[in-house]
């Protein structure tokens, strides 16, 4: 189980420093988020821009696009807002016991909330595509993030792949041991729980125990808790001036989107 994302491409993009890339990521998600309720025109700009940078990092706008589609059932968590609000109504579902109202106002809402969402997933999707999971994880440990934090998705990126090796080694020596005769009946919906239930229970088991030893061959290699650096890497004056310029450029989008840009 890979979850590293990362695409390698020759561009200024995949070389630039993970804590820019990062820095510049969460401003403009900041950004959209700041953004009044239509902001349409505004978004459309920043969808755009996103665009414009996949080009840029030779990646192309449908990898991006592909890759954020997974963010999209959490929208239905704003589909409420749909019938909650109650100015420009458009129309009327009676249910019996109670009525729902379709508004407009509901609708831009909801509009808003999935365009912010989907765009801001892009622009995360084109981080983890330009940027090695490692360099993430130094990122954010040379940006003073919780050394705790970054322990723990460390040691989860890292895990989740062992979990997964065990448990498709489960999964075979089940297959290995389920031989049946053609045309004969299936075992029942409530045995095939119950021999769920008991490979779940041993595959805990088997990685606590796998745990522990990781742990302990992690300690006598001299892992104290954090990621060690051997090196410093400092910022260089070019990074600086990317990221003062990008911070302008996003607090001139944010205060030109409440401004000139129209919404509703």
């Amino acid at each position: 189980m890979n979850l590293d994302r990362y695409v390698h491409r020759e561009s200024a993009i995949h070389r630039a420093d993970a804590r820019l890339k990062f820095l510049l990521v969460v401003g403009f998600i900041l950004a959209l988020s700041l953004l009044p309720v239509g902001s349409f025109a505004a978004l459309g700009i920043a969808w755009i821009s996103v665009m414009a940078v996949s080009v840029f990092a030779r990646l192309g706008p449908w990898r991006v696009i592909r890759g954020s589609f997974v963010a999209l059932p959490f929208v239905f968590a704003a589909a409420p807002l749909l019938f909650t609000k109650h100015g420009d109504p458009i129309g009327s579902v009676d249910l019996g016991l109670f009525t729902l109202t379709l508004s407009g106002e509901g609708v831009r809402i909801v509009a808003t909330i999935t365009l912010k969402s989907w765009i801001s997933v892009q622009a995360a999707t084109l981080l983890v595509f330009s940027t090695t999971f490692h360099d993430l994880l130094e990122a954010l440990a040379r940006l003073r993030m919780p050394k705790l934090m970054v322990a723990i998705i460390s040691l989860m990126y890292r895990y989740l792949a062992v979990l997964t090796g065990e448990a498709n080694r489960m999964m075979r020596a089940r297959a290995s041991r389920m031989a049946t005769v053609a045309g004969a009946r299936r075992p029942g919906v409530r045995w095939q729980a119950r021999v769920v239930g008991n490979m779940v229970g041993a595959l805990f088991i088997r990685s606590y125990e796998r745990s522990e030893r990781v742990y302990l061959a992690m300690q006598s290699r001299g892992y104290s808790g954090h990621i060690a650096h051997v090196h410093e890497r400092p910022l260089g004056a070019g990074s600086w001036f990317v990221l003062v310029a990008g911070a302008i450029l996003l607090a001139g989008f944010s205060v030109s989107s409440r401004v000139w840009l129209p919404h509703s």
